[in-house]
């Protein structure tokens, strides 16, 4: 690959409603998104968010209708190679970075996995990250009605909040406060603020484009590692009303840490079986990890489900603290599972944990809890 690679991808993801075409207008009028491609999810027999986008640029693709995250999902990284051989033979001239605007009623899983594990893409894009628009209005009873949306706000990098001028002030803040809950790591902006551009909603990676340089704690989340413990009491550390029909208590956000290095072996071991066992549960996975084998250089790690991205390599600890630090967010994953299976594997044993030996001897011990 030349060295215009890998090209950042990001996602644009919403349930109906929540205004996610008329934040693409607007974003595509910033500088900061020129030599953008949008691929446009169609949902409908009327292309109307295709007529919508139409004059803002040229670079706009098209989908069939369907949806993303299945019918067309093919065709999604048909797309994305067909954007890569329209660069390398000249027919565009530049590709900065491509957003992939999804249907209101896609799990953006698919979507994620699609850019992540396919082998010729994963050369050639790097998932930058999901921005995800919530109705301030409509917000609350979506989350309870929907489990996509709930989804949707769970694997979020920067989650946006419209119609905030049509809803009560304690409505939005509620709503802030739930959203935070369920996704502790994301950013939560709100989309009439001026300071909401692209500056503000993409560039969610590991990579700082302009410094080329890693900011670890900001890709993990740097509120998600301190609030993990706290964002769930049942339902009952907040004043929201019909609480007995949300979602929220399926999900759970996990910060996992080790001090000092693990072998390749281990780590390896861990994902398997976490994946292997509960990997449709895992709504996404981030992760920085010093190895045994070569402490010096910190690998990078992660994944949507089942699907993990190629692991990386920096070059250096972008900061003084190394360790292992990963950040899991999970639907319907059993409480304990993650922790006592970690703790397994870096011979950090707690009460009722299989030390690691018994595990490679039997890896299904814990699998069924």
């Amino acid at each position: 690959m030349s060295g215009i690679f890998p090209i950042p991808v990001s996602v644009l993801t919403g349930f109906l409603g929540a205004g996610k075409t008329t934040l693409l207008n607007r974003l595509l009028k910033d500088p900061a998104l020129a030599d953008t491609a949008v691929i446009i999810n169609e949902f409908g027999e009327v292309a109307i968010d295709h007529l919508l986008v139409e004059q803002a640029s040229d670079g706009i693709i098209q989908l069939s209708d369907g949806c993303l995250c299945c019918t067309v999902r093919g065709d999604l990284v048909d797309t994305l190679a067909d954007l890569v051989d329209r660069l390398q033979t000249g027919r565009i001239a530049r590709l900065a970075r491509v957003v992939v605007e999804t249907t209101g009623l896609a799990d953006p899983a698919p979507v994620l996995q699609s850019i992540m594990a396919h082998p010729a893409l994963v050369q050639a894009f790097r998932l930058d990250g999901v921005v995800t628009l919530v109705d301030a209005v409509n917000g609350e009873a979506t989350l309870d009605g929907y489990v996509e949306a709930l989804k949707q706000a769970a694997v979020a990098d920067r989650i946006v909040l419209s119609k905030t001028d049509l809803a009560a002030a304690r409505d939005v803040e509620i709503l802030r406060a739930r959203l935070h809950q369920i996704n502790p790591g994301a950013l939560l902006l709100d989309v009439n603020d001026p300071a909401t551009g692209a500056a503000a909603l993409f560039n969610c990676g590991l990579y700082n484009p302009e410094t080329k340089s890693a900011d670890v704690r900001r890709w993990l989340g740097e509120e998600a590692a301190h609030d993990h413990d706290h964002h769930h009491h049942d339902g009952h550390d907040h004043d929201h009303h019909h609480h007995d029909h949300r979602h929220d208590s399926r999900v759970r956000s996990h910060s996992l840490v080790h001090d000092g290095p693990v072998p390749f072996s281990a780590i390896e071991m861990f994902l398997d079986l976490l994946r292997s066992t509960h990997g449709e549960k895992l709504l996404r996975m981030k992760g920085v990890i010093e190895l045994q084998e070569d402490p010096s250089r910190p690998l990078v790690i992660h994944g949507v489900q089942k699907i993990l991205h190629p692991p990386a390599r920096l070059p250096a600890w972008p900061d003084g603290e190394r360790g292992t630090r990963l950040v899991l967010i999970t639907l319907d994953m059993p409480q304990d599972y993650i922790q006592r299976l970690f703790a397994a594997f870096t011979n950090k044993p707690s009460i009722d944990t299989p030390d690691r030996a018994a595990l490679e001897a039997n890896p299904l011990a814990i699998a069924g809890l």
